[in-house]
């Protein structure tokens, strides 16, 4: 992996990680409101959980092969 791709990895896991973060927030807002949309509500975690998977996943692509 080049300089070139390492950056833009850890460029789209920040974002990743910043859309996660105002999911959570997103999802506890609605979970609070006691005329919540479940279907929404349903979607959004849904969203979330992809999104941890895919910090995952890059987050492995950045961990250096121990053995090479």
């Amino acid at each position: 992996m080049g300089p070139s791709e390492e950056s833009e990895l850890r460029q789209r896991l920040e974002a990743l990680r910043e859309e996660h973060r105002d999911l959570d927030e997103a999802v506890a807002r609605l979970a609070e409101d006691p005329a919540m949309n479940r279907l929404q509500l349903t979607r959004l975690k849904k969203r979330k959980l992809q999104l941890k998977d895919a910090i995952a996943h890059i987050e492995s692509r950045l961990i250096p092969d121990l053995n090479a």
